[in-house]
């Protein structure tokens, strides 16, 4: 079937920066590297403005990263790589009308890589397309500040860098305010606008309902493998006078000429950030890299507690049965009998070996055993928990939600980081790995509608998913997106108990060190 594309027919819009003119494809019209805001290095963004029209049909630049990027697992993850500046601050709409008046819901993406990498179109998943067309919304992805760009705090140094370790926050605000003012244009409800994102983008998902400027901007938000507690991130807090005043002597710049920092060639400023922060960091000292908690940015909700502001936000919560467990295995677990099962997971609980696989065959019926030793200890623990603490003031609704498929790869591996991510967008059909016969197309419409319809009125419901019960102080309802989907309730706290019990507490850095050997 041919495909419709249309550009000089498209109508030009008059923005608050400008006039933009952007393309007409397969029945969308598309916007791209649209500029929301304009910022000097380590100050706050500014309203932009351009002359003449501006043509939309690039991706803006993404921000630049601190490490060179290495394409490896594009088959559990595949990426899109992109050229590189500070001025970033730009975003990208997919729409199916240019209609003021239609009022559609509008779905705003938070890209993941933590606070210091990513970037709006890093995943292949990550394209809007489906999800505009499938949906019936407004859809719209931002690039912002990260790393030393976006989070290193110089408000001693000068009044202009005031609330600089926030500065790739305010980004996201200046984002939202531009989409606030303009998206009608674009035939979206400034009204009706839910943010959400996955990984890094899930924090910062968290982190804006903490931010008093971004009030009124959003009106739901949706968490993905996105809860982290002060075990594995400690808050950001202090100030930059170590951090900037050690900088400043590694590039022999007096003081006094502090100014001088916004020109150094941002890979030499990574160079003796990298060079002088470790010491810093092991001092317990502040090197920036994420929000700063200040009266900008009130901290994150499992440590400081939840603005009230934030109990009127409809939440979704979720996370993945395997987080950070990428790497194969050198087994086939569907192969193992009972007793190799057993010395595959002894060495890990020993003498708790066979207590801990009956423990999670209850929890996990149908799983295979030695999954127990990829079971996520970073996010599923802190999302409940956030989940009840937000739960324990809203009354219109608290969702949380565990995705536990296996994929035809690695002889059926469990759920990863970033795997439920095709689902959300309805792009499975960009990704190959998600191509199972007779579970692809059936979870993703359950995932996809359950998502579409909590933009649409925050309640996420699908004609053939169980009916999804928010959590309350006394139940805590988890929905279960697999082959087969389901409602769970307190399922699996007696397996993380006595988990936590036999083992250590999660070493996040020590299984980086471990991946990074592997690869």
């Amino acid at each position: 079937m041919t495909k419709t594309f249309c550009f000089d027919d498209v109508p030009v819009l008059e923005t608050t920066g400008g006039k933009l003119k952007g393309y007409f494809y397969n029945g969308e019209y598309i916007f791209k590297g649209v500029p929301y805001a304009y910022a000097d290095r380590f100050q706050m963004p500014k309203e932009t403005k351009w002359d003449g029209v501006k043509e939309a049909n690039s991706y803006g630049f993404v921000c630049p990263l601190m490490k060179k990027d290495t394409p490896c697992a594009e088959l559990l993850v595949p990426h899109r790589y992109w050229p590189q500046d500070e001025h970033c601050q730009n975003l990208n709409i997919w729409t199916k009308s240019l209609d003021g008046g239609k009022k559609m819901p509008v779905v705003v993406w938070l890209h993941g890589g933590g606070y210091f990498a990513g970037s709006s179109i890093e995943q292949a998943a990550y394209d809007g397309f489906n999800m505009c067309m499938n949906g019936d919304v407004v859809v719209v992805s931002i690039n912002h500040r990260l790393n030393i760009l976006g989070y290193l705090d110089l408000s001693l140094f000068g009044e202009k860098y005031k609330n600089s370790g926030n500065a790739g926050h305010a980004d996201m605000v200046a984002a939202l305010k531009w989409i606030h003012d303009n998206i009608t244009l674009f035939g979206g409800d400034p009204d009706n606008v839910t943010i959400f994102g996955q990984s890094g983008g899930g924090m910062k998902v968290a982190d804006l309902m903490q931010i008093a400027e971004a009030d009124g901007l959003f009106h739901r938000g949706l968490i993905m493998s996105g809860v982290n507690d002060a075990l594995h991130m400690p808050p950001c807090t202090g100030d930059g006078r170590e951090i900037v005043t050690e900088i400043l002597k590694e590039l022999d710049i007096p003081e006094n000429e502090v100014e001088k920092l916004e020109s150094v060639p941002y890979y030499e400023l990574v160079r003796a950030y990298m060079k002088i922060s470790p010491a810093i960091a092991k001092r317990g000292g502040y090197i920036g890299g994420g929000p700063l908690v200040n009266d900008y940015y009130k901290g994150n909700p499992l440590d400081y507690g939840f603005r009230e502001h934030a109990f009127g936000i409809p939440l979704m919560v979720g996370s993945v049965f395997g987080e950070f467990a990428f790497m194969p295995v050198p087994y086939d677990k569907n192969v193992l009998t009972e007793e190799q099962m057993k010395e595959v997971i002894k060495p890990v609980y020993g003498e708790h070996t066979e207590e801990m696989m009956e423990l999670f065959r209850e929890t996990f019926p149908g799983k295979n055993p030695t999954d127990l030793l990829f079971i996520d200890r970073v996010m599923r623990q802190p999302s409940k928990r956030l989940a009840r603490l937000h739960a324990e003031k809203c009354n219109i609704g608290t969702y949380l939600y565990e995705f536990t498929l296996e994929f035809p790869i690695y002889h059926e591996k469990i759920a990863w980081h970033c795997s439920d991510i095709p689902f959300f967008f309805h792009n499975t059909e960009l990704v190959e790995v998600c191509q199972i016969p007779g579970v692809r197309e059936r979870l993703e419409t359950q995932i996809f509608e359950a998502f579409m319809s909590f933009a649409k009125d925050g309640k996420p419901q699908c004609v053939t998913l169980p009916a999804w019960e928010p959590v309350t102080q006394d139940m805590e309802p988890t929905m279960i997106f697999d082959r087969e989907c389901e409602l769970r309730y307190q399922f699996d706290d007696r397996l993380y108990e006595r988990i936590d019990s036999i083992l250590p507490p999660f070493d996040m850095m020590k299984m980086t060190e471990e991946q990074n050997v592997q690869h």
